[in-house]
């Protein structure tokens, strides 16, 4: 499953979509302003919330909080930074995890389960600006989670780029 995402979806206050390959719209990324700490909504088509995603307001590092019904359903922070890569750790509500690692601020990074490969986020299969891919390898796939991690770990990124240049 191939998904198309615009590169400012992640604003807060707007509200974006997330299209498949044909232009359908699938998702809606809902930027919840006048908050304390960033918060989203992923929706389907018919309004429904299938994750929560907001920012935790009290740890040592920036951490990102997923839920889905009121449950959290996983919690990522970035595991090390080096030269040339991001690395962030998403632990599972049932005690497993995942691991993003890649050059985020360039959108391009993998998601994975124990070695395996369970999504990649990509720039290069595109040539619409301002634009990049997800592509879920498993077709059985908690996609609105692999969804919510791509948005938690690009939110930490550009938040830790712009608290490192000064920007706000």
């Amino acid at each position: 499953m191939r998904l198309l995402v615009r590169e400012r979806v992640f604003g807060i206050g707007d509200d974006y979509w997330i299209e498949d390959a044909d232009g359908r719209k699938l998702f809606l990324v809902d930027g919840k302003a006048m908050r304390l700490r960033d918060t989203f909504e992923l929706k389907d088509t018919d309004g429904r919330v299938l994750v929560e995603i907001r920012q935790k307001l009290i740890s040592i590092r920036d951490t990102m909080l997923v839920e889905r019904d009121g449950d959290e359903l996983a919690r990522v922070k970035r595991k090390r930074l080096s030269l040339l890569r991001n690395h962030y750790r998403v632990s599972l509500a049932d005690g497993t995890g995942l691991d993003v690692s890649g050059k985020i601020l360039d959108r391009e990074f993998a998601i994975d389960y124990d070695g395996e490969l369970l999504a990649q986020i990509s720039r290069r299969w595109l040539t619409v600006r301002d634009t990049y891919g997800i592509d879920i390898v498993r077709e059985d796939a908690d996609v609105p989670l692999l969804l919510a991690v791509a948005v938690c770990v690009i939110v930490l990124a550009d938040k830790e780029h712009d608290k490192d240049h000064g920007e706000d």
